[in-house]
């Protein structure tokens, strides 16, 4: 993901996010949580996701998630609700 997609997520500004990527930062608890929590995500869609679609996936509305964005959720520390949206494309997907 590019930095300006998870300053978005994290709903922070892309240079701090370049800061924290440089090690001149770091981010405060709330964010450094959030920031694995989207890693961890991202590293499941890309288990049938191209990076593109990934990324599309994150910030669009979601039937799964009852018209909400992934990131969103994410950003309200609602990660869970994105995981259990992750497994049910997975059964899908290699049922």
């Amino acid at each position: 993901m590019r930095l300006v997609d998870v300053a978005n997520v994290l709903r922070t500004r892309p240079e701090t996010v370049s800061r924290w990527n440089q090690g001149k930062a770091f981010p405060h608890p709330t964010n450094e949580r959030q920031l694995l929590e989207l890693e961890w995500i991202v590293e499941k869609l890309a288990d049938f996701y191209t990076p593109q679609e990934a990324r599309l996936w994150l910030f669009s509305r979601q039937k799964l998630l009852h018209g909400k964005t992934p990131a969103d959720l994410i950003a309200e520390d609602k990660s869970e609700e994105v995981l259990a949206a992750i497994t049910q494309l997975r059964e899908a997907v290699f049922a």
